[in-house]
Protein backbone atom coordinates (compact mmCIF):
# COMPACT_ATOMS: atom_id res chain seq x y z
CA UNK A 1 0.00 0.00 0.00
CA UNK A 2 1.22 3.10 -1.15
CA UNK A 3 1.16 6.47 1.38
CA UNK A 4 -0.08 9.68 -0.69
CA UNK A 5 0.98 13.30 0.03
CA UNK A 6 -1.92 15.49 0.10
CA UNK A 7 -2.04 19.24 0.39
CA UNK A 8 -1.65 22.61 -1.81
CA UNK A 9 -3.40 23.85 -4.86
CA UNK A 10 -1.34 22.31 -7.86
CA UNK A 11 -3.72 22.08 -10.45
CA UNK A 12 -5.25 25.46 -9.78
CA UNK A 13 -1.91 27.16 -9.70
CA UNK A 14 -0.62 25.41 -12.64
CA UNK A 15 -3.56 26.31 -14.56
CA UNK A 16 -2.51 30.31 -13.48
CA UNK A 17 0.72 29.96 -14.70
CA UNK A 18 -0.42 28.43 -18.36
CA UNK A 19 -2.88 31.42 -18.44
CA UNK A 20 -0.13 34.23 -17.45
CA UNK A 21 2.06 32.07 -19.92
CA UNK A 22 -0.61 32.28 -22.76
CA UNK A 23 -1.33 36.06 -22.33
CA UNK A 24 2.31 37.36 -22.69
CA UNK A 25 2.61 35.25 -25.52
CA UNK A 26 -0.25 36.47 -27.11
CA UNK A 27 0.70 39.91 -25.91
CA UNK A 28 4.36 39.07 -28.37
CA UNK A 29 1.82 37.98 -31.42
CA UNK A 30 3.19 34.98 -31.29
CA UNK A 31 1.58 31.35 -31.84
CA UNK A 32 2.33 28.04 -29.86
CA UNK A 33 4.06 27.10 -32.83
CA UNK A 34 5.97 30.36 -33.46
CA UNK A 35 6.62 30.11 -29.47
CA UNK A 36 7.91 26.36 -29.52
CA UNK A 37 10.06 27.07 -32.81
CA UNK A 38 11.79 29.52 -30.38
CA UNK A 39 11.89 27.43 -27.14
CA UNK A 40 12.49 25.23 -28.75
CA UNK A 41 10.17 22.26 -28.25
CA UNK A 42 6.54 20.69 -29.31
CA UNK A 43 3.66 22.92 -29.97
CA UNK A 44 2.15 20.61 -27.95
CA UNK A 45 4.21 20.59 -24.91
CA UNK A 46 3.51 24.67 -25.25
CA UNK A 47 -0.46 23.89 -25.42
CA UNK A 48 -0.54 21.58 -22.03
CA UNK A 49 1.64 23.56 -20.30
CA UNK A 50 -0.67 26.66 -21.03
CA UNK A 51 -3.78 24.47 -20.22
CA UNK A 52 -2.50 22.96 -17.12
CA UNK A 53 -2.06 19.96 -17.63
CA UNK A 54 1.80 19.54 -18.11
CA UNK A 55 4.33 20.12 -15.87
CA UNK A 56 7.17 22.62 -17.41
CA UNK A 57 10.68 22.83 -16.03
CA UNK A 58 12.39 25.75 -14.68
CA UNK A 59 14.34 25.87 -17.72
CA UNK A 60 11.65 26.26 -19.59
CA UNK A 61 10.17 29.09 -17.70
CA UNK A 62 13.21 31.05 -17.60
CA UNK A 63 13.53 30.64 -21.23
CA UNK A 64 10.00 31.98 -22.38
CA UNK A 65 10.55 35.03 -19.99
CA UNK A 66 13.75 35.91 -21.92
CA UNK A 67 12.20 35.23 -25.34
CA UNK A 68 8.43 36.96 -24.46
CA UNK A 69 10.59 39.57 -22.07
CA UNK A 70 8.33 39.34 -19.01
CA UNK A 71 10.82 40.44 -16.73
CA UNK A 72 11.28 37.13 -14.71
CA UNK A 73 7.17 36.78 -13.79
CA UNK A 74 7.14 32.97 -15.19
CA UNK A 75 10.62 32.40 -13.57
CA UNK A 76 9.03 33.97 -10.19
CA UNK A 77 5.40 31.83 -10.65
CA UNK A 78 6.91 28.67 -11.34
CA UNK A 79 8.90 29.03 -8.26
CA UNK A 80 6.05 29.68 -6.09
CA UNK A 81 3.98 26.58 -7.58
CA UNK A 82 3.69 23.60 -5.78
CA UNK A 83 2.84 21.40 -8.97
CA UNK A 84 2.53 18.44 -6.82
CA UNK A 85 -0.01 18.48 -4.60
CA UNK A 86 -1.09 14.73 -4.45
CA UNK A 87 1.54 11.93 -5.05
CA UNK A 88 2.61 8.38 -4.32
CA UNK A 89 5.99 6.88 -3.32
CA UNK A 90 5.76 2.98 -2.97
CA UNK A 91 5.96 2.04 0.52
CA UNK A 92 9.45 0.57 0.66
CA UNK A 93 10.87 4.20 -1.10
CA UNK A 94 8.58 6.70 1.24
CA UNK A 95 11.56 6.91 3.68
CA UNK A 96 14.07 8.03 1.26
CA UNK A 97 11.27 10.75 -0.15
CA UNK A 98 11.22 11.95 3.00
CA UNK A 99 14.66 12.91 3.70
CA UNK A 100 14.86 14.08 0.14
CA UNK A 101 12.00 17.09 1.47
CA UNK A 102 14.59 17.79 4.19
CA UNK A 103 18.64 16.42 3.25
CA UNK A 104 21.36 19.73 3.40
CA UNK A 105 23.38 17.81 1.06
CA UNK A 106 23.27 14.77 -1.35
CA UNK A 107 25.92 12.99 -3.04
CA UNK A 108 25.26 10.16 -5.55
CA UNK A 109 26.66 7.60 -7.71
CA UNK A 110 24.77 6.12 -10.83
CA UNK A 111 24.89 3.49 -13.43
CA UNK A 112 22.59 2.10 -16.13
CA UNK A 113 20.01 4.98 -15.99
CA UNK A 114 19.73 8.34 -14.98
CA UNK A 115 19.40 9.76 -11.50
CA UNK A 116 15.52 10.14 -10.58
CA UNK A 117 16.47 13.96 -9.41
CA UNK A 118 18.01 14.32 -12.99
CA UNK A 119 15.51 12.92 -15.43
CA UNK A 120 13.62 15.07 -17.93
CA UNK A 121 9.39 13.99 -17.87
CA UNK A 122 9.98 12.57 -21.12
CA UNK A 123 12.63 10.41 -19.61
CA UNK A 124 10.65 9.36 -16.44
CA UNK A 125 7.74 8.13 -18.64
CA UNK A 126 9.46 6.24 -21.11
CA UNK A 127 11.40 4.34 -18.30
CA UNK A 128 8.39 3.76 -16.70
CA UNK A 129 6.16 3.07 -19.78
CA UNK A 130 8.66 -0.67 -19.37
CA UNK A 131 6.37 -1.58 -16.27
CA UNK A 132 2.81 0.23 -16.03
CA UNK A 133 0.92 1.88 -18.02
CA UNK A 134 -2.84 4.28 -17.88
CA UNK A 135 -3.43 5.84 -13.88
CA UNK A 136 -0.45 4.09 -12.49
CA UNK A 137 2.10 5.41 -15.12
CA UNK A 138 0.62 9.19 -14.47
CA UNK A 139 1.27 8.55 -10.61
CA UNK A 140 5.25 6.95 -10.71
CA UNK A 141 5.65 9.99 -13.35
CA UNK A 142 3.99 12.47 -11.07
CA UNK A 143 5.88 11.10 -7.70
CA UNK A 144 9.08 10.65 -9.61
CA UNK A 145 9.18 14.06 -10.15
CA UNK A 146 8.23 15.42 -6.97
CA UNK A 147 11.28 15.13 -5.78
CA UNK A 148 13.13 17.37 -8.39
CA UNK A 149 11.26 20.58 -7.53
CA UNK A 150 13.64 21.32 -4.39
CA UNK A 151 16.88 20.35 -5.55
CA UNK A 152 16.46 22.43 -8.71
CA UNK A 153 15.37 25.47 -7.49
CA UNK A 154 17.90 28.41 -6.75
CA UNK A 155 18.39 28.21 -3.17
CA UNK A 156 18.35 24.22 -2.98
CA UNK A 157 20.86 22.11 -1.61
CA UNK A 158 23.95 20.77 -1.99
CA UNK A 159 23.88 18.06 -4.67
CA UNK A 160 26.96 16.21 -6.47
CA UNK A 161 26.31 12.77 -8.88
CA UNK A 162 29.19 10.68 -10.46
CA UNK A 163 27.22 9.12 -13.32
CA UNK A 164 28.75 6.12 -14.60
CA UNK A 165 29.26 6.15 -18.73
CA UNK A 166 26.27 3.64 -18.85
CA UNK A 167 23.62 6.29 -17.45
CA UNK A 168 24.07 8.37 -21.43
CA UNK A 169 25.08 5.22 -23.24
CA UNK A 170 21.90 3.03 -22.18
CA UNK A 171 19.57 4.89 -25.19
CA UNK A 172 15.91 5.54 -23.63
CA UNK A 173 12.87 6.38 -26.20
CA UNK A 174 15.42 6.99 -28.85
CA UNK A 175 17.74 10.13 -29.64
CA UNK A 176 15.63 12.59 -29.49
CA UNK A 177 14.62 11.66 -25.57
CA UNK A 178 18.48 11.24 -25.15
CA UNK A 179 19.41 14.63 -26.77
CA UNK A 180 16.69 16.48 -24.60
CA UNK A 181 18.41 14.54 -21.52
CA UNK A 182 21.89 15.35 -22.24
CA UNK A 183 20.41 19.27 -22.31
CA UNK A 184 18.85 19.17 -19.14
CA UNK A 185 22.31 17.58 -17.47
CA UNK A 186 23.87 20.50 -18.92
CA UNK A 187 21.45 23.04 -17.70
CA UNK A 188 21.32 22.00 -14.11
CA UNK A 189 25.08 21.02 -13.78
CA UNK A 190 25.07 25.12 -14.34
CA UNK A 191 23.35 25.84 -11.02
CA UNK A 192 24.97 26.72 -8.28
CA UNK A 193 24.04 23.67 -6.14
CA UNK A 194 24.48 21.40 -8.55
CA UNK A 195 27.98 19.12 -9.94
CA UNK A 196 27.45 16.29 -12.50
CA UNK A 197 30.53 14.23 -12.93
CA UNK A 198 30.76 11.59 -15.60
CA UNK A 199 32.92 8.23 -14.77
CA UNK A 200 34.17 6.89 -18.64
CA UNK A 201 34.16 3.46 -19.07
CA UNK A 202 37.63 3.84 -20.56
CA UNK A 203 39.31 4.95 -17.22
CA UNK A 204 40.09 1.30 -16.14
CA UNK A 205 41.99 2.74 -12.50
CA UNK A 206 38.25 3.86 -11.24
CA UNK A 207 37.42 2.73 -8.46
CA UNK A 208 33.34 2.42 -8.74
CA UNK A 209 30.68 1.53 -5.73
CA UNK A 210 29.35 -2.25 -6.06
CA UNK A 211 26.03 -0.61 -6.88
CA UNK A 212 24.38 3.25 -7.44
CA UNK A 213 24.19 4.64 -3.40
CA UNK A 214 23.30 7.82 -2.19
CA UNK A 215 25.47 9.87 1.13
CA UNK A 216 22.96 11.56 2.27
CA UNK A 217 23.03 14.64 5.06
CA UNK A 218 20.40 15.85 6.93
CA UNK A 219 19.78 19.30 8.93
CA UNK A 220 20.51 17.55 12.48
CA UNK A 221 24.44 16.36 10.93
CA UNK A 222 22.76 12.47 10.58
CA UNK A 223 24.25 10.87 7.72
CA UNK A 224 22.86 7.95 5.94
CA UNK A 225 23.93 5.17 3.16
CA UNK A 226 21.07 4.77 1.09
CA UNK A 227 21.02 1.37 -1.96
CA UNK A 228 18.66 0.00 -3.85
CA UNK A 229 17.84 -3.90 -4.47
CA UNK A 230 14.95 -5.25 -6.16
CA UNK A 231 11.96 -3.14 -4.83
CA UNK A 232 13.28 -2.47 -1.91
CA UNK A 233 15.73 0.26 -0.44
CA UNK A 234 18.04 -0.14 2.65
CA UNK A 235 19.70 2.22 4.88
CA UNK A 236 22.42 2.48 7.30
CA UNK A 237 23.90 5.23 9.85
CA UNK A 238 26.53 3.51 11.04
CA UNK A 239 29.51 5.42 11.55
CA UNK A 240 31.80 2.78 9.89
CA UNK A 241 29.49 2.09 6.93
CA UNK A 242 29.27 6.10 6.15
CA UNK A 243 32.74 6.63 6.25
CA UNK A 244 33.95 3.42 4.39
CA UNK A 245 31.55 4.24 1.30
CA UNK A 246 32.15 7.94 2.17
CA UNK A 247 36.10 7.53 1.25
CA UNK A 248 35.32 5.17 -2.07
CA UNK A 249 33.21 7.85 -3.37
CA UNK A 250 35.75 10.65 -2.45
CA UNK A 251 38.38 9.08 -4.79
CA UNK A 252 35.74 8.39 -7.42
CA UNK A 253 35.16 11.73 -7.67
CA UNK A 254 38.74 12.75 -7.72
CA UNK A 255 39.74 10.27 -10.11
CA UNK A 256 36.59 10.96 -12.66
CA UNK A 257 35.97 13.78 -15.11
CA UNK A 258 35.77 17.12 -13.25
CA UNK A 259 32.46 18.69 -13.97
CA UNK A 260 34.24 20.90 -16.93
CA UNK A 261 34.98 17.96 -18.30
CA UNK A 262 32.19 16.31 -17.70
CA UNK A 263 30.45 18.96 -19.95
CA UNK A 264 31.93 18.65 -22.53
CA UNK A 265 31.75 14.92 -22.93
CA UNK A 266 27.86 15.22 -22.29
CA UNK A 267 27.91 17.76 -25.20
CA UNK A 268 30.07 15.82 -27.69
CA UNK A 269 27.30 12.71 -26.63
CA UNK A 270 24.87 14.61 -27.37
CA UNK A 271 25.83 15.84 -30.79
CA UNK A 272 25.89 12.13 -31.20
CA UNK A 273 22.31 12.14 -30.62
CA UNK A 274 21.19 14.82 -33.14
CA UNK A 275 20.05 14.36 -36.75
CA UNK A 276 21.54 18.17 -37.69
CA UNK A 277 23.24 20.93 -36.47
CA UNK A 278 20.18 23.00 -37.03
CA UNK A 279 18.27 21.31 -34.21
CA UNK A 280 20.95 21.82 -31.43
CA UNK A 281 19.50 22.07 -28.34
CA UNK A 282 20.07 26.02 -26.79
CA UNK A 283 22.77 25.32 -23.88
CA UNK A 284 22.93 28.94 -22.56
CA UNK A 285 24.51 32.32 -23.44
CA UNK A 286 27.00 32.97 -25.92
CA UNK A 287 29.56 33.40 -23.70
CA UNK A 288 28.63 30.25 -21.36
CA UNK A 289 28.68 28.16 -24.56
CA UNK A 290 32.09 29.44 -26.31
CA UNK A 291 34.43 27.99 -23.30
CA UNK A 292 32.20 24.52 -23.62
CA UNK A 293 32.81 24.39 -27.14
CA UNK A 294 36.74 24.94 -27.02
CA UNK A 295 36.40 21.69 -24.55
CA UNK A 296 34.90 19.90 -26.77
CA UNK A 297 36.76 16.47 -27.69
CA UNK A 298 36.19 15.47 -31.43
CA UNK A 299 34.35 12.34 -32.23
CA UNK A 300 36.30 9.46 -32.93
CA UNK A 301 34.92 6.18 -34.28
CA UNK A 302 32.39 5.07 -31.17
CA UNK A 303 31.83 8.23 -28.84
CA UNK A 304 33.57 10.99 -27.30
CA UNK A 305 37.38 11.68 -26.99
CA UNK A 306 38.12 11.86 -23.12
CA UNK A 307 42.13 12.33 -22.07
CA UNK A 308 44.27 10.02 -20.91
CA UNK A 309 44.91 9.37 -17.61
CA UNK A 310 47.29 7.02 -15.66
CA UNK A 311 46.60 4.39 -14.14
CA UNK A 312 45.71 4.70 -10.56
CA UNK A 313 47.91 2.26 -8.22
CA UNK A 314 45.98 3.27 -5.05
CA UNK A 315 43.08 0.50 -3.80
CA UNK A 316 40.13 1.43 -2.29
CA UNK A 317 37.66 -0.60 -0.15
CA UNK A 318 34.26 -1.48 -2.56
Amino acid sequence: MARRRTGGSGATTAVVFGEVLRHFREGASLTQEALAARIPCDRSHVARVEAGTRVPQDTFAKTCDTLLATGGVLTRLWSRIDWYPQVEHPDWFQRRAEMDETAVALWEYQERVVPGLLQTPAYVTALFSRVTTGAELDERVRARLSRQRRFLSPEGPSYVVVLDESCLRNVLGGPGLMREQCAHLLAVGRKANIRVQVAPAGFPGLVRPNAPMSLIRLPDGHEWVYSESLDRGHFSDDPAVYARHSRTYDVLRADALSAPESAAWISDLMARYEPDEQDRVQLGDLDQEQPQRRQRRQLRRGGPRIPRRRSNPRQQEP
